[in-house]
């Protein structure tokens, strides 16, 4: 395992990482896909769609975890606090009051451990065995309703108050996934204002998740935007000559480096967007024969991203609105992690940590090199 570092790593940014909680059993989960079953039942199932295909993936420090065990979120917090990330951006699943996954952050208020600092990320669409919250073979649906706008709220008002949420300017960090499948967003973002300034909370921070349909925050009465890649690239599939294993394939083939090229060529939008990188992305161990692959995925070209997405944050934002969000800590089934794997080791944390604290790369011209080759990547 990791040791704990003896305090933080001091980063020019709060960097966030989104946090997938879904590595320990529930009811639903067994009922829905067999005994047992959680991320690492996909994890481990995955295999290569071509030849030098890299999968499965598997974990190496923190193993097949479980989240009922207490050290396993400790030993988390640990590894990301040494690396210079500020705090973990839980997925929330919340359907009009029925609660899923929700063990490790009760346990976690409940506890006081880890003194980390986190917020939360509404997951609001429906869980459906596409993974992707298609409408076919729906197995637990939003139905999203005024009527629930003051009940999600307070659901939330225990977390809000713990000392260690998450706010920015003195506002609790509130993030949304499909802000477009709220039916009046407006009116639900003043409703949730008005119960935390009414219970002593505060103001709130609301964000709105750059996902399927996004544009102008204020226009769903939201004071920000948060990038989550790949959602919303815009590079065309490359499906370069692969050796195909899997002949039943019709998923895509990216190249990393063209996504995090075009990524940074983008003009800065008149609103504020708060950006996001990822480590990689691949889901192959939920959609085989229609995963989207990206290629050429490496701490490497990683760290080039997001040392330009930090540099360009601290002299774009605020000290206080200086967040930076990394998908993911631990969506092992998407191929977005920056854990330890049994490939890379810690490549991917140390990478973080160097482009979060200014630390140079051990090779001076190292970084130089990796610019001209993104710059230049066919």
């Amino acid at each position: 395992m990791i040791a704990a570092a003896p305090r933080a790593v001091a980063s020019v940014v709060r960097a966030i990482a989104f946090y997938l909680p879904q590595f320990h059993p529930i009811p639903e989960n067994d009922r829905w896909w067999g005994k047992g079953f959680t991320e690492w039942t996909n994890v481990t199932r995955a295999r290569p769609v071509f030849v030098g295909h890299h999968q499965p993936r598997l974990p190496a420090d923190f193993g097949f975890y479980d989240l009922r065990v207490p050290e396993t979120l400790e030993e988390q917090a640990a590894a990301a606090r040494a690396h210079g990330i500020h705090g973990f951006c839980y997925h929330y699943y919340w359907f009009a009051g029925k609660r899923l996954l929700e063990r490790p952050v009760e346990t976690m208020r409940a506890t006081g451990r880890p003194d980390f600092p986190y917020c939360f990320c509404w997951a609001n669409e429906n869980w459906t065995r596409r993974w992707d919250g298609a409408d076919d073979e729906v197995l637990i649906a939003q139905r999203p309703s005024r009527a629930d706008d003051e009940r999600f709220i307070r659901d939330l008002l225990p977390h809000l108050r713990d000392p260690r949420y998450i706010r920015v300017d003195g506002r609790a960090l509130i993030l949304v996934y499909r802000v477009g499948m709220l039916p009046e967003p407006q009116a639900t973002a003043a409703a949730w204002r008005a119960v935390c300034r009414s219970e002593g909370v505060g103001e709130l921070y609301l964000c709105a998740a750059k996902t399927y349909d996004t544009g102008d925050p204020a226009l769903y009465g939201f004071d920000a935007l948060v990038d989550f890649p790949p959602h919303d690239t815009r590079v065309v599939t490359s499906n370069l000559a692969v050796d195909l294993i899997n002949p039943d394939f019709k998923g895509s083939i990216y190249d990393y480096r063209e996504h995090v090229r075009e990524a940074l060529e983008r003009p800065e939008p008149a609103f504020v967007a708060h950006p996001a990188v990822m480590p990689g992305w691949d889901n192959t161990a939920r959609r085989p024969e229609l995963a989207n692959i990206f290629i050429h995925a490496t701490p490497e070209f990683y760290e080039v991203w997001l040392r330009e997405v930090v540099d360009r944050v601290v002299a774009r934002r605020p000290p206080e609105e200086r967040l930076v969000f990394i998908n993911a800590w631990n969506e092992w089934a998407e191929g977005a992690y920056l854990e330890p794997d049994r490939r890379f080791g810690r490549q991917y944390l140390e990478a973080t940590r160097r482009a979060l604290t200014g630390v140079p790369v051990g090779d001076g011209d190292r970084d130089r090199r990796s610019r001209d080759r993104l710059t230049f990547a066919a």
